[in-house]
């Protein structure tokens, strides 16, 4: 029954996009008013605000402390689509809801992949086939590229050209904004290796609720452990949290930590039933509202870092 209620209510949402899509065809911005930028979610928004800057009018389909996993699009979001000058997506298969909601909207946006030039990872995945984040075979391609810096520093490249495709008058202006964020980037990445140089080595693995920091762990040392895997599309099942606490003994992890997208439930019964400490709320897919810790990608940045410091100290 339920599937077919799903069924019914996807039906009816296409439908109603189709309609959308005839009733507010995409047009091109005015000379001279702002850019108007669809984003994908909202990490990805915040880099192109902070490439576009006063040129550029930024609107996101998943907000802060959501998950873009399982995002649900509605008309609404399919009425910014159709009213977009320019779409960034993140690409990798983050967004596996996004192609048919594009084509529903009837946008004639150009759409940018900020990814576009990362090398992704690739993760074995048992849902390869089921989440639109497959290559081939059984494994999938790891989405969570931003988890690294030098990733980001791709990502802002993209949004700058194609801000500067869609408003070459002004292209400098972006450029501008663009290399003085690659400046905060750096800063940042030199800021994440010598906090986790800081960390001793035997301390340095943690139990997250979902695969999201594949990137930060290939790039600075850390290991993460997660009950689920790249996507939060299927849960974990009891054999698997019960292989996750008699890790968590077995290699002495000393910390579990809550994501902001997830129920904090599960991790909380993976710490009570293993011993390890809850090292706080870490931020992976999503940012934090306006007067949260992580209301920025620099500021999710540091506030991971600073929750990771902390629990993994030595004592």
């Amino acid at each position: 029954m339920a599937g077919m209620i799903r069924i019914w209510v996807g039906a009816v949402l296409g439908f109603a996009l189709q309609a959308l899509c005839l009733a507010t065809p995409a047009q091109a911005a005015p000379d001279g008013s702002p850019v108007r930028a669809v984003a994908s979610f909202s990490i990805l928004g915040d880099l192109v605000r902070a490439v576009g800057g006063e040129h550029v009018i930024v609107s996101t389909l998943v907000g802060p402390d959501s998950d873009a996993h399982g995002f649900s699009p509605t008309p609404a979001d399919a009425r910014k689509l159709a009213g977009a000058d320019i779409v960034f997506v993140n690409g990798l298969g983050l967004e596996g809801w996004l192609d048919r909601l594009i084509r529903a909207s009837g946008t004639r946006a150009p759409v940018v992949v900020a990814s576009a030039g990362v090398t992704p990872l690739s993760v074995a995945d048992e849902h390869a086939h089921e989440d639109g984040g497959h290559d081939r075979g059984d494994h999938a391609l790891d989405p969570h590229a931003w988890q690294n810096v030098a990733n980001v520093r791709i990502y802002v490249a993209n949004i700058r050209d194609g801000l500067v495709k869609v408003d070459p008058g002004h292209a400098a202006a972006y450029r501008e904004a663009a290399t003085a964020y690659i400046a905060k980037l750096d800063a940042l990445d030199r800021d994440v290796r010598t906090t986790i140089a800081g960390i001793p080595p035997e301390r340095r693995k943690i139990i997250t609720t979902h695969d999201a920091f594949g990137y930060f762990a290939a790039a600075y040392g850390l290991t993460f452990v997660a009950p689920q895997g790249v996507s939060t599309d299927s849960e974990a099942s009891p054999r698997d949290v019960a292989e996750i606490i008699r890790q968590i003994r077995r290699d002495h992890i000393p910390a579990v930590f809550l994501e902001n997208i997830s129920d904090p439930r599960q991790m909380e019964q993976i710490g009570r039933e293993s011993g390890a400490r809850i090292g706080g709320k870490v931020y992976s897919d999503a940012l934090s509202g306006p007067a949260g810790p992580a209301a920025t990608y620099l500021d999710l940045m540091h506030a991971n870092l600073r929750a990771f410091a902390k629990a993994l100290a030595s004592g």
